[in-house]
């Protein structure tokens, strides 16, 4: 009964405090924001997009999305409440569900939402991992609704890494961010078993590759995931 009650409580106080703190860093970081035209090219038209990240860096994307609605896939366990609270305080949607818990109705939720014209955002190794790991979802979704998968990752000069699975990144406060989009990748709707597995391969590099540069750029201040 307590732990209920303290749930209750949690569910109730740490969603609006959770959005205060993120809009507080947020303001307090000078970022640069590469490829920004990929998306807006997309979204002015018309196009719905899989927007892909992976789970440890979720916290900042929120902030850079300029499209015409979003929806989340966020999984049944004990933090994807909250997260979907605090999600909804940008106006964001979201889908109930993982490849554990409620996998076949969310993916079918993914794809009607997607035909409505949502964007969806998907991380894509999450919420339990392995890390840096793609799963078949994200592949066969765009197979199946035609949008682009547009991967996206950011990073901080300073940043803290929290003691989980993911390493989850929060940035120092008062320090320099970057903000990367990558290229648009589709899949086609033809595509069989292999090739299915080939385009999973290829978005795991590249979105591995993106993170890379992003962690390396206050370092070389060069960016090579672009071209």
């Amino acid at each position: 009964m307590a732990s209920r009650v303290f749930r209750s409580i949690t569910l109730r106080l740490a969603p609006p405090l959770i959005y205060r703190f993120m809009q507080l860093l947020q303001r307090t970081i000078r970022w640069t924001e590469l490829n920004a035209d990929v998306a807006r090219g997309l979204w002015e038209g018309g196009r719905g997009v899989i927007i892909v990240f992976w789970h440890n860096r979720m916290l900042m994307p929120p902030f850079f999305y300029r499209g015409r609605g979003l929806k989340i896939l966020i999984s049944r366990h004990a933090d994807g409440e909250l997260i979907r609270r605090v999600m909804g305080r940008f106006l964001f949607g979201s889908v109930r569900g993982s490849s554990r818990r409620g996998g076949a109705s969310a993916f079918r939720e993914l794809v009607r939402s997607s035909r409505q014209g949502w964007d969806i955002a998907i991380t894509p190794d999450g919420p339990r991992g392995p890390r840096y790991v793609v799963q078949r979802g994200v592949i066969e979704l765009s197979r199946r609704t035609g949008s682009p998968i547009l991967p996206l990752t950011y990073s901080a000069r300073r940043r803290f890494h929290c003691p989980s699975w993911d390493g989850f990144l929060i940035p120092r406060p008062f320090t320099r961010g970057v903000f990367i989009w990558g290229r648009p990748i589709s899949v086609d709707p033809t595509a069989d078993a292999q090739q299915l597995e080939e385009c999973r391969r290829q978005l795991e590099e590249y979105l591995c590759r993106l993170t890379r540069e992003a962690d390396r750029f206050f370092e070389s201040q060069r960016f090579e995931g672009g071209r």
